[in-house]
């Protein structure tokens, strides 16, 4: 489990790739001074676990579901990526809660700069759009934001200064691809009224009506 709190920018140093996997070398420090193997780690985003560790370098396994389903499949040797330990129980929760679990791909249409705020508009599918609401929380790349705006077809999210300039949002360009993972709770909330809809009188318009 994540916050979507970017600790470190990581550097990708190598990478190992067959017909549906890949293996990813990552430079970085900060996540790696209290590391074990077997630790889960974010990375872009997507839960992932260390396999191998050095002072400043580590190694993770990325399994075909993941490949097909992130953008992992798109980094080079020399691309920087957010990076986030799981989340400690005794400590500060700075985000939302963020399993790391990628539901989609999303490409970015605009970026544009408003006083101290940058504004970014995402092409995102309806399967994701429809899980969204303004000011509620989204993950992408692996860091925690608010929906400025959401539409059918797209996702409009605002940065801060320190977070353009900490992450790899700062970086990316127009027509990248980005991972976004929807709000957790909500997805659990629209699922579950789903099957409400399916197996009892009783409907969202019902509740709707009435008041909720």
């Amino acid at each position: 489990m994540f916050t979507g709190i970017i600790e470190e920018l990581g550097r990708v140093t190598a990478l190992k790739k067959d017909d549906v996997s890949m293996e990813l070398s990552l430079q970085c420090s900060k996540i790696l001074s209290d590391a074990n193997l077997g630790d889960s780690v974010s990375v872009n985003g997507v839960c992932l676990t260390i396999t191998n560790f050095t002072k400043n370098e580590m190694t993770v396994d990325v399994m075909p579901e993941t490949v097909k389903a992130t953008n992992i499949h798109k980094l080079k040797i020399g691309d920087y990526v957010n990076l986030e330990r799981a989340m400690l129980a005794n400590g500060r929760f700075g985000g939302h809660i963020v399993a790391g679990h990628v539901d989609g791909v999303g490409i970015i249409r605009s970026i544009k700069p408003v006083a101290n705020a940058v504004y970014i508009e995402i092409e995102a599918p309806k399967e994701l759009t429809e899980n969204c609401i303004p000011k509620g929380s989204i993950t992408v790349d692996g860091t925690s934001l608010t929906l400025f705006k959401v539409s059918e077809k797209s996702l409009t999210i605002s940065l801060i200064p320190h977070t353009f300039k900490e992450t790899v949002l700062g970086i990316k360009k127009v027509g990248d691809q980005v991972n976004i993972e929807t709000d957790l709770l909500g997805k659990y909330v629209l699922h579950h009224l789903g099957n409400i809809d399916k197996k009892s009188n009783i409907t969202i318009d019902f509740l709707r009506k009435n008041g909720f």
